[in-house]
């Protein structure tokens, strides 16, 4: 049943989040992370192979544990977009935004009327009945959030035009398809990628939109943090996993 978008609410208090994607599609891995404290998630459709029902089962787990669950979405593929929500998504994360167009579809296929055309449903939304179907499309729209994942230097460059008309809930940058989009593969760290982050705080900053800062260490949390960011995606599920079991076996065989 929806509830709360408690990551909306803390973002409006100026409160701090933390999240991870999720590329294990597991629910006890979700619930793992629920547990440890983390304030969202976003699972990945996108470059994961997810049916139907275990994304239910996913966002579930999520639910379970209190944390909010994001979805990454296809690339232009509304009906993801209307699956994702039906299951119980608290957001939609938008994979390479390069333009206006990209917001305004998934905003079609997101919201409910007169924000959009999201398509009538009933189910796990409002609790098989328990939320009145006119307050459910008010609280759904309410709620739910569309996040924008800018990963191309098209959508740099049309940052001001994506998010001057509104509806826009959340800003993430993707700085690995970024520096292959730069000509510089993998190349995070190179200065024409972190020019485009850069653009793109200013841009969120101008427009009042949440900027989500994609960090992995303490020092760069702590220059977003200077620069007023409070949301952070901190990793991925895999490769967190990844990193403990070598590091355990390293520490186990004596090898560090």
């Amino acid at each position: 049943m929806l509830r709360p978008n408690e990551v909306r609410r803390k973002l409006g208090a100026g409160e701090e989040v933390y999240g991870l994607f999720s590329t294990l599609p597991e629910p006890t891995m979700v619930e793992m992370i629920g547990c440890a404290g983390y304030d969202f998630v976003i699972l990945d459709t996108e470059h994961t192979l997810v049916d139907p029902q275990r994304l239910e089962n996913l966002i579930r787990a999520a639910e379970t544990s209190g944390l909010t669950p994001f979805v990454r979405v296809p690339e232009a593929d509304p009906g993801a977009v209307l699956r994702a929500l039906d299951a119980g998504a608290m957001g939609i994360v938008v994979p390479h935004v390069r333009g206006r167009a990209d917001i305004d579809a998934t905003i079609r296929a997101a919201r409910y009327a007169p924000e959009g055309m999201r398509s009538l449903n009933g189910g796990r939304g409002p609790g098989f009945g328990r939320i009145d179907p006119a307050e459910y499309l008010r609280r759904a729209n309410a709620e739910i959030m569309v996040i924008a994942l800018l990963e191309d230097a098209e959508g740099i460059e049309a940052i001001d035009e994506i998010l001057a008309p509104g509806g826009v809930d959340l800003v993430l940058p993707g700085p690995g398809d970024l520096s292959q989009s730069y000509g510089v593969p993998w190349q995070v760290r190179h200065p024409r990628v972190q020019e485009a982050v850069r653009t793109l705080r200013a841009a969120c900053a101008r427009h009042t939109v949440p900027f989500c800062a994609m960090s992995t260490t303490p020092e760069r949390r702590a220059e977003w943090r200077a620069d007023g960011v409070t949301a952070f995606v901190v990793g991925e599920d895999r490769d967190l996993t990844a990193r403990a079991l070598r590091g355990h076996l390293a520490r186990t065989a004596g090898r560090e």
